[in-house]
């Protein structure tokens, strides 16, 4: 039978929650600052982009990313001859579905089915699943991916020996228990950061654990409504990997003097690799409050309709017209939500056949979108346009779509 006090503890005990509980204190304080976006048509038209996003930055930890416009591509089904880089679009949307599916599934959990390993194995399988049989290979092409099974056979995670492969249900059951019994939001954000590390160390797939593992703390902050489908901590992990991957090595350490905890594992590592985590959440929540500022966004948005008539491109038979008009329809598109075209192109105080040509051009570049010829216009945000509108979230897509 396994002992499941080797990995004790799995929280910290009580004279150690202050810092941790300053940290939640600020998350909790941007969170709700940033409920006040939830539902905003801008915010809505950023959720696609930031699935991409968390896609692309869990498979960059792994080393198994591609560029920000080949997973733009492999959304319109376009993949790269080379079968590397089709196979790793076909890994980032296969994330980002089972992002969105898992968000929809996790949003009327119990907090006690927040932390079930059921929950655990079900993200695991949701990802593999959606590959093909083909894809369903370890990162280092030498094994099988079962999706959704505890893994069978001996792992190293770096310096770390997992436990042996019949432990993992049973250190599952025990992890799940402790952490989905925890009281309160404050409570049970700490013990999310304890517990993603926790969950790495017992390490229960034979791989994929750390991008099931960073999916699930996305999902809990989710269901807890904190993200509001505006952020999420794997942004912040990628972009701090070293110290990611530090803290996460530095809590496999055993306990090393009498002030240590009373666990086999040094409950100071855990504390601290909890206070990294939170401040990584804290950080992207900060990030994504300052960037929907609307006084801001309009400021920004007028830098790209500035930047989009200095450079005009070939449309059909003609080039392409923007004018400084548009901002004040465009704006009321990001805020308020889809007009119709008669009514956007009032909006401008152009003539009819120069607002019909701006309205046209717009749609061409893909700031606007209309399920038909007749249908009403609404705000979107191709790839392009986040240099401009959202400058530094995703440095990356910068560069790739100048």
């Amino acid at each position: 039978m396994a002992d499941i006090g080797v990995f004790q503890p799995l929280f910290p005990k009580e004279r150690l929650l202050g810092p941790l509980l300053d940290r939640v204190a600020g998350l909790l304080a941007q969170s709700h600052r940033l409920a006040a976006f939830a539902g905003q048509p801008l915010a809505l038209a950023l959720a696609p982009r930031l699935r991409a996003m968390n896609s692309y930055y869990t498979n960059k930890i792994e080393g198994q990313h591609t560029r920000p416009l080949d997973i733009d591509r492999a959304l319109a089904n376009q993949y790269d001859a080379d079968a590397q880089q089709a196979r790793k679009q076909r890994l980032a949307v296969a994330h980002m579905a089972a992002e969105s599916a898992l968000e929809a599934h996790v949003a009327g959990l119990a907090r006690a089915e927040l932390f079930a390993p059921a929950l655990i194995s079900r993200i695991h399988g949701d990802l593999y699943q959606r590959l093909p049989e083909a894809d369903r290979i370890t990162d280092e092409g030498d094994d099988r991916v079962e999706p959704g099974v505890w893994r069978s056979r001996p792992v190293t995670a770096g310096r770390h020996l997992a436990p042996p492969p019949e432990a993992v249900p049973a250190l599952l059951a025990a992890w799940g228990r402790r952490y989905g019994e925890l009281p309160g939001q404050e409570q049970a954000l700490i013990g999310l950061a304890c517990a993603h590390h926790r969950l790495l160390w017992i390490h229960p797939f034979r791989d994929g654990n750390g991008r099931a593992a960073r999916l699930h703390a996305h999902l809990v902050l989710h269901a807890l409504g904190l993200t509001q489908g505006i952020w999420s901590p794997m942004r912040g992990l990628a972009r701090n990997q070293e110290m990611y991957y530090a803290r996460l090595n530095n809590a496999d350490m055993a306990r090393r003097h009498d002030h240590d905890g009373r666990g086999p594992l040094s409950q100071e590592e855990l504390v601290a690799f909890a206070a990294f985590f939170l401040e990584i959440a804290l950080d992207q929540a900060s990030f994504m409050a300052g960037r929907l500022d609307l006084i801001g966004s309009r400021e920004r948005l007028a830098d790209l309709l500035t930047w989009l008539a200095a450079h005009p491109w070939q449309m059909g038979g003609e080039k392409s017209l923007i004018r400084p008009e548009a901002l004040e329809a465009v704006h009321y598109l990001a805020v308020a939500g889809p007009l119709a075209r008669g009514r956007f192109m009032a909006m401008t105080g152009l003539p009819e056949r120069t607002a019909r040509r701006l309205l046209a051009s717009l749609l061409d570049w893909g700031l606007l979108v209309s399920s038909s010829s007749r249908a009403s216009v609404a705000f979107a945000l191709p790839l392009a346009s986040l240099r401009f509108l959202f400058p530094r979230l995703w440095p990356e897509a910068e560069v790739d779509a100048i």
